[in-house]
């Protein structure tokens, strides 16, 4: 009898929430969302069997995080989520949004140039690929989505610094990097339009990427191919080149800039 009856208590162990104040938090996150007209602290209570207590104490702090506001009504307070959650969920959106409006740019640089061409969006001081078209052929490189690299080790991650502003550009350098050196080197990629890595991630492979904007004209990402160095030299260069940003241009476009 004693086997079963912690065979039984399993389960709801298991249910249990693993932080109760970060669930209640939510559950006030969610309920807010879901109203269109706001919910006094009483509501809020009652809708999410929350203590009333809790309820104030939490939506005080999404208001102070700028996630939630007050209507005010006579005397009542009136609870509502801010776009602030909109803002919160933007880049991620980007992200996944970013893989099928370049694709059409994708499947021709790859299809033109014999490389397999890929997206690169800032996270941090790293570079996500978000988006790859493969190349006809038999050799492939070591490149997908998902895969995750030092900003400044990629010509991805190089197009897309070379439009940061110094206060997004600062915290991302390493102790080795000064903003003087960095500016120098992405001033180039600017330039040029394009940006270049040759050989420095690995022997004979080299990369060719372009950074896109959004509507407010901000850097969103790059675009780029990855081939052979000889492949990216002499006047096949200024060819790929020439396409890689004139696709990134499309891009740009498609986003609003």
């Amino acid at each position: 009898m004693a086997h079963e009856s912690s065979e039984e208590v399993a389960p709801v162990a298991a249910a249990r929430p693993a932080s109760p104040a970060v669930d209640r938090a939510l559950t006030v996150l969610e309920t807010l969302v879901a109203t269109e007209d706001g919910l006094t602290l009483t509501a809020l209570a009652r809708a999410t069997g929350i203590p009333l207590a809790t309820c104030a104490s939490i939506v005080y702090t999404l208001e102070k995080r700028g996630y939630a506001s007050r209507l005010v009504v006579g005397r009542s307070h009136f609870w509502r989520v801010t776009l602030r959650l909109y803002e919160l969920a933007s880049p991620l959106i980007r992200q996944e949004d970013l893989s099928e409006v370049a694709e059409p740019q994708l499947r021709l640089l790859a299809d033109k140039l014999r490389m397999p061409a890929h997206v690169g969006v800032l996270n941090g001081a790293s570079v996500v690929y978000v988006a790859k078209a493969t190349s006809p052929g038999f050799i492939q490189f070591d490149t997908y989505p998902g895969k995750v690299v030092p900003f400044h080790a990629t010509a991805l991650g190089r197009a897309i610094a070379a439009h940061l502003p110094d206060a997004q550009l600062e915290p991302l350098l390493t102790n080795r990097m000064t903003l003087r050196a960095a500016r120098s080197q992405l001033a180039k990629v600017r330039q040029l339009g394009y940006a270049m890595e040759d050989e420095e991630d690995e022997a004979d492979v080299a990369c060719l990427a372009a950074p896109f904007f959004d509507a407010e004209g901000r850097v969103a990402g790059s675009v780029g191919v990855t081939g052979f160095t000889r492949e990216l030299a002499g006047a096949r260069l200024d060819i790929a080149a020439d396409l890689v940003v004139r696709q990134a241009k499309q891009i740009s476009v498609k986003l609003g800039c």
